[in-house]
C-alpha cells in the first residue's frame, strides 16, 4: 500500500482519501482553510442560514456508498420556472405529471417532453457506462459507437431541445442544465441533457440543518478511517522527481514524501503554481472559463405564499444573457435568476416567521472591479428584476448580503472565480476536459475541475474513479 496526500478538503478530496483509507493505504489530508468542505459551506447572520456552494443533492446513493447516513428530505417540486411572459412551469419528478404539466403550458408538447425525456435516459446510461465510470476517454472514437451517438454528439444543447421542442419556453428550460456546468447552451455539448433523467429519475434531495452537513459526516468518517486531517495547513508545491511525484512541500516549508499525490485543486492552479506546467495551462485556458456567480443572501420578513424549494425566474432573452457572460464580459442587465429558499422545508434555516433567499445570478468570472457596474449596484438590480417578475421583497428585506467571483476566487483558488473550472465550449469539450491523471506517475486530480465535472455527484464520481486508478497502480505488487 502506499503513503497518500491529499491536496485540499472539498467533497471530491474528502470521498477521495476516504476510499483510500479504507482500502488500507496511509492518507493525509492538506486543508488550507479551517474547515472541510470546500464549497460545500454556508453564511450565518441573524439565524439566519444560506448555502454558499450546492443547493440540492442528487444521485444520493453515492454518498450512501461512502457510508453517510443522514436522513434526507425530497421537496415538493423539483423547480418552478416563471417564464418573461409570467407563464409557470412546476417541474415535478413523476414523469407523467411532468408531462401533463409541459401539455398544460404549451398544447401538443407533452408527447415532446416523453420523447425528450427518453433520450436523456439513454443519455445517461451510456455516460453511466462510460465518463461516469472511468478515466477521461481522450478521443471520441475510444467510446463505443452506441454510446457515441447516445449522447448526441453532432448537436449542441440548445440543439438538442429544437430538436424536441417548437415551444421557444420549453428551449429555454433545457437550456438551464448548462449552467450547471457553468456554460453556455448555444454552445455547450447536448450531454449535458441528460440531467433531467437524473432528477426526474432519482429526485432532488436535501439534508435538514444545511447541506453542509454532508461536510461534517464526511469528516466524521475520515477520522474514522484513520486518515489524518492537517487544517489551515496550505501546500506550496508538489515535488517530482523525473517522472513520479516524490511528495509536497507545505507552506511552512516542512516536506511530505508521498508516492501518490490526489490534487484536489482546481487544475489550472495546480499547474500555474503547485506542479507548473505551461503546455497543460495553456490547454487548459483555450477552453476557456465557465461562468460564475453571484450572489445575493437576503434575510426575509414574512412567509411567501406557494413559494417552492427552488424556483427560476427566467430572462427575457436568453441568448443575449449568455452572450453577456460569455463574450462580452459582463454581468447580464436582464438575467434570469434562481430563487433558493431552504426555510420552505426546514425551519431551522431562518427565524420564526421569515426564510432564507438565497439568489444566484450567472456572471463572468473576473474580478467585480473589470464589470461596468458596481457589486451593489447589481445587487440592487437583481432585486428589482425580481420585483418586476412579481417577487417584491420591498419592506421585508432585513440585510441582503452578497457573495462575488472574487469571494469564489479567495476562498477557494478558484481559476478566475469560476464555479466549474472550464466551460464546456463545443460539441467534443466533454473529451478535452483535464483528466484524473496527472503528467507524473503517482499524481491524480479529482474535483469540479476535472473529470467527470462538477456538482456533489460529479465530485465523487471522480473520487470513486481516481481511487480506482490508484488501486490499479499502486496496489497488487504493481508499484
Amino acid at each position: 500500500m502506499a503513503e497518500v496526500t491529499v491536496i485540499g478538503g472539498g467533497v471530491g478530496g474528502m470521498a477521495c482519501a476516504l476510499l483510500l483509507a479504507v482500502r488500507g493505504h496511509e492518507v493525509r489530508l492538506y486543508e488550507r482553510a479551517s474547515r472541510l468542505g470546500g464549497k460545500l459551506a454556508e453564511h450565518r447572520r441573524d439565524g439566519f442560514t444560506f448555502s454558499l456552494g450546492p443547493s440540492l443533492l442528487t444521485m444520493p446513493e453515492l454518498f450512501r456508498g461512502l457510508g453517510l447516513e443522514r436522513e434526507l428530505i425530497e421537496p415538493e417540486l423539483l423547480c418552478r420556472y416563471r417564464f418573461a411572459d409570467g407563464t409557470v412551469l412546476d417541474a415535478r419528478r413523476d414523469q407523467e405529471r411532468m408531462a401533463a404539466e409541459v401539455e398544460r403550458l404549451a398544447p401538443g408538447e407533452g408527447r415532446a417532453w416523453r420523447a425528450f425525456h427518453g433520450w436523456a435516459r439513454g443519455c445517461l446510461r451510456a455516460a453511466n457506462r462510460t465518463a461516469f465510470a472511468g478515466p477521461l476517454i481522450r478521443q471520441p472514437g475510444e467510446a463505443r459507437l452506441s454510446d457515441l451517438l447516445a449522447v448526441a454528439p453532432t448537436r449542441t444543447l440548445d440543439g438538442l431541445a429544437r430538436h424536441y421542442f417548437r415551444d421557444p419556453r420549453l428551449r429555454q428550460y433545457v437550456g438551464r442544465y448548462a449552467t450547471y456546468a457553468g456554460s453556455n447552451p448555444y454552445r455547450a455539448p447536448a450531454a449535458l441533457g441528460c440531467v433531467p433523467a437524473l432528477e426526474h429519475g432519482q429526485g432532488i434531495w436535501y439534508a435538514p440543518g444545511g447541506l453542509a452537513r454532508l461536510a461534517d459526516d464526511l469528516a466524521l468518517l475520515l477520522k474514522a478511517a484513520g486518515v489524518q486531517v492537517h487544517l489551515s495547513e496550505p501546500v506550496a508545491a508538489v515535488e517530482a522527481d523525473g517522472s513520479r511525484v516524490t511528495g509536497v512541500r507545505l507552506a511552512s516549508g516542512e516536506r511530505v514524501p508521498s508516492a501518490v499525490v490526489v490534487a484536489n485543486t482546481d487544475a489550472a492552479a495546480l499547474y500555474a503554481r503547485l506542479l507548473p506546467d505551461r503546455r497543460r495551462l495553456r490547454r487548459i485556458a483555450r477552453l476557456g472559463l465557465s461562468s460564475s456567480a453571484l450572489l445575493v443572501l437576503a434575510g426575509v420578513e414574512g412567509r411567501t405564499p406557494g413559494l417552492p424549494h427552488h424556483s427560476v425566474l427566467f430572462s427575457a432573452d436568453y441568448e443575449r444573457e449568455f452572450a453577456d457572460i460569455f463574450d462580452r464580459g459582463s454581468p447580464p442587465l436582464d438575467p434570469s435568476v434562481y430563487i433558493g429558499c431552504s426555510a420552505v422545508d426546514d425551519p431551522s434555516q431562518a427565524p420564526p416567521g421569515s426564510e432564507n433567499w438565497t439568489m444566484l445570478v450567472n456572471v463572468p468570472a473576473r474580478h467585480p472591479r473589470r464589470w461596468p457596474i458596481r457589486v451593489e449596484a447589481y445587487r440592487d438590480l437583481v432585486l428589482e428584476r425580481l420585483a418586476e417578475r412579481g417577487h417584491d421583497l420591498a419592506g421585508r428585506l432585513r440585510f441582503a448580503d452578497v457573495f462575488t467571483p472574487a469571494d469564489l476566487r479567495d476562498r477557494y483558488g478558484a481559476w478566475g472565480g469560476a464555479i466549474y473550472g472550464s466551460a464546456y465550449r463545443g460539441r467534443s469539450s466533454s473529451f478535452l476536459r483535464p483528466g484524473n491523471r496527472g503528467p507524473r506517475r503517482g499524481l491524480y486530480l479529482v474535483g469540479g475541475s476535472v473529470h467527470p465535472g462538477g456538482g456533489l455527484p460529479m465530485v465523487v464520481l471522480g473520487a470513486r474513479i481516481v481511487a480506482g486508478l490508484v488501486a490499479r497502480d499502486f496496489e497488487g505488487g504493481t508499484r
